[in-house]
């Protein structure tokens, strides 16, 4: 009778236990939401509450800022998925504050609330790759399943890669031989980790800057820093859209001309006639060059094992502009006359060219890299109802994988489709059509195989 009511308890208790930790705590509200955007299965609203453990996602045009509870910032850009998985604060004891974040991919900002200021040994920002800690610092991070890349905008960070003891389900930074710091003194530096690699990488020059892969919005708050090293002086965390009006309307006024003065009217003076003289005839300009349409630059720009990039992307950053940037392959257009999309009409392409690799994690920072051929390309574009879609198969090892995509096409020829949660099968993928060579289009893109392989890699088509 005794064990049955001692059992009794211990189940009651266990109930307890999991009904209290069913209730996830509040983590943050929603003050600004644009574009696609969702926390969970629903869409985001500006004044929603965000728990602990909710998924963030943002679509190609979507952008999501968080306040968190202890008034720090958040900001999900374009493109991005995001969980915060705890945000545990105590006031009265900041050693049992806790805080993790975890960027699945896509650009983030972090700025640090008063309480992670206050705990900042128990703060972690994980990636799939890399473990971020903080000095009381605004940051902001580029990943994917490959590479991670953070930025410094004040304070400093603590970066290391997922090996030995630091491992994605840690607290607090990984400090140890084979972490690294940056500080915002060091302006213009990124720190970069890759898939295996346990100390991070230095890399001089902004040309992969978070800011620059996925720009923040005019109204996104601007990081301000104090006297104090690695302070933040502002507390500002709302966009602030109205001052903006009132300052472009205080500019308008400025420019426009002052009131003159009446003047008394005077008779018109009189003129003798005007004597004809001979008309100029303007000399005959020469036809200037016609300027070259756009063009497109794209593959593999990261060397990864035995798989070595096509081209430096800081060089062509430099002359081009960037499209887009998905793991180890880029996407740029030259300079040129602009494409501009028809209203209406059909046309299809052929594959010309393709790079692509399959990667298979193991978890715990172990993976390998195989080559893989992409094959039976097809792609086809409606103008008339702005949308295109495409299919190819991955060979790689004797096996064969189909993949599939629709999207959308801008008005400049932007090709846009899938989101990081794509089911298996289909691609997520950023393109670019071009009237160069008669017609062309290349797309970068990645996919999922099953749990443990993706494929990731760049197509180059011409026009049929």
């Amino acid at each position: 009778m005794l064990r049955h009511q001692i059992a009794t308890i211990v189940i009651a208790c266990a109930w307890a236990c999991a009904a209290q930790g069913a209730y996830a705590a509040d983590a943050g509200r929603i003050i600004f939401t644009s574009g696609k955007a969702s926390i969970g299965d629903q869409p985001a609203v500006e004044g929603a509450r965000v728990q602990e453990g909710q998924l963030l996602a943002t679509g190609n045009d979507g952008y999501l800022y968080i306040k968190t509870v202890d008034n720090g910032l958040f900001i999900l850009r374009p493109g991005s998925r995001a969980r915060i998985d705890a945000y545990h604060v105590d006031n009265a004891d900041p050693a049992n504050t806790r805080v993790k974040f975890e960027l699945l991919g896509g650009v983030a900002r972090s700025k640090s609330g008063d309480a992670v200021k206050q705990a900042r040994q128990n703060f972690r920002f994980n990636t799939p790759v890399a473990a971020i800690g903080v000095r009381g610092t605004d940051f902001t991070v580029f990943t994917d399943e490959h590479t991670s890349r953070v930025a410094v905008l004040t304070g400093g960070v603590v970066v290391s890669g997922f090996a030995g003891a630091c491992s994605p389900a840690g607290s607090g930074p990984c400090d140890g031989a084979a972490s690294r710091e940056l500080s915002a003194a060091q302006r213009g530096q990124l720190l970069q980790v890759t898939r295996g690699q346990a100390a991070p990488q230095l890399l001089s020059g902004s040309a992969l800057a978070p800011d620059l892969v996925s720009p923040p919005r005019t109204d996104e708050p601007v990081a301000k820093t104090d006297a104090a090293a690695g302070g933040s002086s502002t507390n500002a965390v709302t966009p602030n859209l109205e001052a903006k009006k009132v300052a472009a309307l205080n500019s308008i006024a400025e420019q426009a001309p002052a009131a003159q003065p009446l003047q008394p009217v005077l008779p018109a003076p009189t003129t003798p006639a005007p004597v004809p003289v001979p008309v100029a005839v303007a000399p005959v300009q020469p036809d200037q060059p016609v300027q070259p349409d756009s063009g497109i630059v794209w593959g593999r720009w990261q060397q990864v094992d035995a798989y070595y990039p096509k081209f430096h992307l800081p060089t062509e950053m430099s002359k081009n502009e960037l499209i887009a940037l998905d793991g180890d392959y880029a996407l740029l257009r030259t300079p040129g006359r602009d494409f501009v999309a028809p209203n209406n009409g059909a046309v299809g392409f052929t594959l010309r060219e393709a790079e692509a690799v399959v990667y298979t994690d193991y978890g715990y920072g172990s993976f390998t890299v195989a080559p893989a051929t992409v094959a039976n390309g097809r792609l086809n574009v409606d103008f008339g109802s702005r949308g295109f879609t495409t299919s190819f198969d991955i060979l790689s090892k004797g096996e064969s994988f189909p993949f599939q995509a629709s999207g959308t096409v801008d008005t400049d020829g932007r090709l846009n489709a899938g989101e990081q949660s794509s089911p298996k099968g289909y691609l997520n993928l950023q393109g670019l059509l071009s009237n160069d060579k008669g017609g062309s289009a290349a797309y970068i893109f990645n996919g999922r195989i099953d749990d443990m392989r993706r494929v990731n890699g760049a197509t180059y088509w011409q026009k049929r």
